[in-house]
């Protein structure tokens, strides 16, 4: 279905869908998909021994965690069509093919596989099936006994938490995002090792030379203006037509490096100078600039953009505006300290000097948008629990049954990403690993240690301003009052 959509889009859009958006399509569904279903799936077993009935058992699943896949759903969807403000069309390409991916996930999790559970009833759960009116087993002894751990000292432990993280961020001191074309491949293909070839004998940028567009008046002044511009190795006469001639210039720095996008700045400058000549540089090399530039700019706007959506979602699930802040701050800090884990790994490991520039926003993108996942499905339960046992106690049990799931899912979402390391594109190889790095990061230390301890540490101010903020709530007068099952090891 989702590429179906897609058809639609490029057909009737005009949106651009290149191989590489392509073919992150279904890893993203399926990571995702997988997230959705164990969250549900682990929300009816336990809703199986508190009802006989296997239909009624499947209602409260739904009703329960139901707003919370919909809205982990619709704000991934939201984040990731933030990338239509992207000036790359690559880039900006990547929103609506994700988000098509992950509606059509959202709606086989919320309508197909609740009607598969119901056909097969507790025999899907064959051979642990639960038992009406047993004892539940969804909270193991290890999640209880990291949450009493935490609950000690929970200061200490998310300071120390934070602290970690900053000392992982310092990767990110220096990171360099220019990755020249032949260090785009982990191997080397005939293309590069033909410019190789092509650079020994003859000036390095002659494989790929710079295109000088202009008023054919000016011809003269215009090629003279070429000649004078530092790294320059020749130019010539590339045709005319109609009132407008062309040079083809030689620079004699390498295709793709540092010296020449210095080499097409400084040409830009003195053909911009030749008055009345309304001269414009283009070729490989011009091209690169201006979408390495595009690049820059796009992350200084969708990333601040889908950070603001994930924020504003947070405070309207969780009807809180602390929690949602030190959220998103818990988002930013992960981010960092993963990029910056990330780089050190490729210099030492993989030989990788430089991110190639997409990474770093597709990477953010990724990593929030999935990365709400986990708050919601930890803070939603938390506040669920947090409405019949206080805070204190509701953040405890909201870890115990979701700790499983929340690693179990940042486990499956990691491996699928991590299928992009065997390409030969070093771009993938940097992207699948970030992601999936992340991931882990995000759930075996972010979600599953740093906020719970902040929660037990402020306790019901995090909920503020919401009245779970102003004093602790009766549990009789609850919206969802109810008497939670046992949970092992506690």
């Amino acid at each position: 279905s989702s590429s179906a959509m897609i058809y639609g889009f490029v057909q009737h859009l005009g949106m651009v869908a290149n191989s590489q958006n392509v073919g992150i399509l279904p890893i993203l569904v399926f990571g995702v998909g997988t997230d959705y279903a164990l969250l549900l799936i682990s929300r009816y077993r336990e809703e199986l021994r508190r009802h006989e009935d296997k239909h009624l058992a499947m209602a409260a699943a739904l009703r329960r965690a139901g707003p919370a896949i919909v809205a982990s759903g619709a704000t991934t969807i939201i984040g990731l069509l933030c990338l239509l403000a992207a000036d790359l069309n690559s880039t900006q390409g990547l929103g609506p093919i994700g988000a098509a991916g992950i509606f059509s996930a959202l709606i086989a999790m919320v309508t197909l596989l609740p009607a598969m559970l119901v056909i097969f009833g507790r025999r899907v759960f064959w051979p642990f099936v639960p038992e009406f009116g047993s004892a539940a087993v969804e909270g193991t002894r290890v999640w209880s006994a990291i949450g009493r751990g935490i609950a000690i000292r929970p200061r200490p432990v998310w300071i120390s938490t934070v602290a970690v993280l900053a000392l992982l961020s310092l990767g990110l001191v220096g990171v360099d995002t220019h990755l020249g074309q032949e260090d785009r491949f982990t191997n080397e293909p005939e293309s590069i090792a033909g410019q190789k070839i092509l650079a020994a004998s003859f000036p390095a940028g002659a494989s790929a030379p710079a295109s000088v567009i202009a008023n054919a008046e000016t011809a003269q002044e215009v090629e003279a203006a070429i000649q004078e511009a530092p790294g320059v190795a020749g130019v010539r006469p590339d045709g005319q037509s109609g009132n407008l001639v062309a040079f083809a210039v030689t620079l004699d720095a390498e295709p793709g490096s540092r010296e020449a996008f210095s080499g097409i700045e400084t040409l830009r400058d003195h053909v911009h100078a030749v008055p009345g000549a309304g001269a414009m540089v283009g070729g490989p090399d011009a091209v690169e600039l201006d979408a390495s530039r595009a690049s820059a700019r796009d992350q200084w706007v969708v990333m601040p953009l889908v950070l603001l959506v994930v924020v504003v979602i947070l405070c309207l699930l969780l009807r809180s505006l602390l929690m949602p802040l030190i959220l998103g701050g818990t988002l930013v800090l992960s981010f960092a300290a993963t990029i910056g884990a990330s780089v050190l790994v490729f210099q030492q490991f993989f030989g990788f000097d430089a991110l190639e520039r997409s990474v770093i926003l597709l990477s953010f993108v990724f990593l929030v948008a999935l990365g709400i996942d986990y708050n919601i499905f930890l803070m939603s339960r938390v506040r669920e629990e947090a409405e019949a046992l206080g805070t204190h106690a509701g953040t405890l049990r909201g870890l115990a049954v979701t700790g499983g799931v929340i690693t179990s899912a940042g486990i499956v979402l990691a491996a699928t990403f991590s299928v992009l390391t065997v390409l030969p594109l070093v771009m993938m190889i940097q992207l699948g690993f970030i992601v999936a790095f992340g991931v882990i990061l995000e759930t075996f230390l972010v979600r599953s240690i740093l906020v719970p301890a902040i929660a037990l540490d402020l306790d019901r101010r995090i909920w503020w301003p919401s009245r779970l903020s102003r004093a602790d709530v009766d549990v009789e007068g609850s919206d969802i009052a109810r008497q939670p099952a046992p949970l092992t090891g506690e």
